[in-house]
């Protein structure tokens, strides 16, 4: 599988330094890529996956300042352009998604429709 020069999607230097974070942590199981995508679900249609996973047939692979990525090819309709940013504060903390192919999102910001 070959790396994709040009990111779908962007990260904000404190998601950046966060999935670098959780990465390099004792027991992080190196065999496993960032994982971005979507899934069906959620108060507004469609719901973000970010997680750790194994490769599969329909993923392509991505790099963006470092960091390497999958993604199903099909979910770059929806996720292009997104920005992934990490919010470290005491009352909102979490990973957070700015979609412009949004049409509507959810209170939780986790979900959205197009």
């Amino acid at each position: 599988m070959e790396i994709i020069t040009q990111s779908p999607v962007r990260f904000t230097e404190g998601a950046l330094q966060e999935l670098m974070r959780l990465m390099s942590e004792p027991g992080f199981d190196k065999s496993n890529y960032l994982r971005i995508g979507v899934k069906g679900g959620g108060c507004s249609g469609l719901s973000y996956v970010l997680g750790f996973d194994q490769k599969k047939d329909a993923d392509q692979q991505y790099e963006f300042e470092g960091l390497t990525f999958i993604m199903e090819k099909a979910h770059e309709l929806y996720l292009f352009g997104m920005e992934i940013d990490w919010q470290g504060g005491l009352n909102s903390r979490g990973f957070t998604f700015r979609n412009p192919n949004a049409s509507s999102t959810c209170g939780c910001g986790t979900s959205f429709a197009v």
